[in-house]
């Protein structure tokens, strides 16, 4: 596989008029609604590794991606890092702490080069409330995390193939990308991002990857990783 995932690549240089018209949770609200964000809203590029949100700051913005990966995480009790979520293209972060007057509960950071854009607070949530098909938008990301975080919670005691299967799966629901060739491509993440998802040792995580790429479920490149078979590695959990 090469590096064609439009992920992973930089965007063409856009308006923020073209931006929001890329994005999912945007693109068909009326553009009467959208005509007044315009001027208060902004592209951001940002390179891998840097701090976009930091956790127990106040929220006054919220951010859509446009390109790259973001990682959204917290820490234990003991100072672990915990990786709750790895966002990609058409995704939000930063809305949670727009609806409540609330510091933020966790860190975000790009993975990767990452284009994101960014709307003030107080315009997001006057989309909520002047815009019904915005409320319907957020119930369901809100709906689908919520289960996503359920069936990895029901899943914390079971052997390590399978929860290394559901983080893979995890990943295809909220990122994946279907190929020409067949199967879903998902971000290729290092082994302590999985390891830290997963709540399993990088060892264990590196030895189960090698044990699925030689049954055929997975195939890996350096950026990406290709599921064949969705329904073959579901059928792998126990």
């Amino acid at each position: 596989m090469d590096n064609r995932h439009n992920n992973i690549q930089a965007p063409a240089q856009l308006s923020v008029r073209e931006a929001m018209a890329s994005i999912p949770f945007l693109s068909e609200l009326p553009a009467a609604a959208i005509e007044p964000v315009l001027d208060r809203t902004a592209i951001r590029h940002h390179p891998a590794n840097q701090m976009i949100l930091l956790e127990n700051d106040w929220g006054s913005s919220v951010y859509f991606v446009l390109s790259g990966w973001l990682k959204i995480r917290t820490y234990n009790a003991d100072g672990r890092e915990i990786t709750l979520n790895i966002v990609g293209r058409g995704e939000i972060v930063g809305e949670m702490a727009a609806l409540e007057p609330v510091p933020r509960s966790t860190d975000v950071l790009s993975l990767t080069p990452a284009t994101i854009v960014n709307i003030p607070a107080d315009d997001f949530v006057r989309l909520l409330k002047t815009e019904p098909l915005a409320g319907i938008r957020l119930a369901q990301l809100m709906a689908r995390r919520l289960r996503q975080v359920n069936r990895r919670l029901r899943l914390r005691e079971s052997n390590s193939a399978s929860r290394v299967a559901d983080t893979l799966l995890f990943l295809v629901e909220g990122q994946g990308k279907s190929v020409a060739t067949g199967g879903v491509e998902i971000p290729n993440l290092p082994h302590r991002e999985l390891s830290s998802m997963s709540g399993l040792a990088r060892e264990t995580v590196t030895r189960v990857l090698t044990k699925m790429e030689a049954a055929g479920l997975i195939y890996r490149d350096r950026d990406l990783l290709l599921i064949p078979d969705v329904a073959a590695l579901e059928a792998s959990i126990v």
